[in-house]
């Protein structure tokens, strides 16, 4: 389901466990869906929220940028409700065009305050060299959202108005860090995660799925290599204290 942010109202109904702030459609199926579905199973709400409609994604000279948005929502939609995801908001961002701007961090803020998650997951902004400008500049309004945005009421008074409360998240996950220091079990939900994952047709479809498989695969393995279990997603956890 997509939901129209400017017409919820906070309230305990909207409250979620878990919120997945994703740049683009897929990077959450790619990053966190194993863990994803093992939290849907376990009984948590997890909202996610896609910054841009991805509609730059494509090695197609003629595809039509338009469609590709409304594809790649969709695809999102299927995966999201694959995994038990109820709610998805999309902020419908231009593809490679997310900015640090206080309107992009205000609408991080709203989220927040309406869903008043504990958790939040979202890309690593931190990863040295080679890393999709979105996925740096998302990360980073996260973190400045989190705190002190979300959490003070004297900024963006106007949400106030909104019955938008402020909220302290308790921690944040960031997925894809060069320094992980939190490691989730997803030996039982990773076959959800690829099945996820097939949903981003545009994306994985055709004959590289496989070698995406063996990939992940071999990523999650070597996640969980110093852990009891077999496969696992690595994140970057940290706890907001104040």
């Amino acid at each position: 389901m997509t939901v129209d942010i400017g017409q919820k109202k906070s309230s305990q109904e909207n409250k979620a466990d878990i919120m997945i702030i994703s740049p683009h459609p897929d990077d959450a199926e790619f990053g966190v869906s194993g863990s994803v579905a093992r939290w849907v199973k376990e009984g948590k709400k997890v909202v996610y929220v896609i910054c841009t409609g991805g509609e730059k994604g494509s090695n197609d000279l003629n595809v039509n940028p338009e469609d590709l948005r409304i594809t790649r929502q969709k695809e999102q939609q299927n995966a999201a409700g694959l995994l038990g995801v109820k709610e998805v908001v999309f902020l419908d961002y231009e593809d490679q065009g997310l900015e640090d701007t206080p309107e992009f961090r205000k609408e991080i803020v709203r989220c927040i305050r309406l869903f008043r998650p504990d958790t939040l997951v979202t890309a690593d902004p931190y990863r040295r060299y080679i890393w999709h400008r979105d996925h740096r500049i998302a990360g980073q309004v996260v973190i400045d959202a989190v705190f002190p945005f979300a959490r003070d009421h004297l900024s963006y008074p106007d949400l106030l108005d909104q019955g938008l409360m402020p909220h302290k998240v308790k921690e944040v996950l960031f997925w894809a860090s060069e320094d992980p220091n939190y490691y989730s079990d997803i030996t039982e939900t990773f076959e959800i995660k690829l099945a996820a994952l097939r949903c981003h047709e545009s994306q994985v479809g055709g004959h590289n799925f496989p070698r995406i498989e063996e990939w992940l695969r071999k990523r999650a393995e070597d996640a969980a290599r110093e852990q009891d279990f077999t496969l696992a997603e690595a994140f970057h956890r940290e706890e907001i204290l104040r």
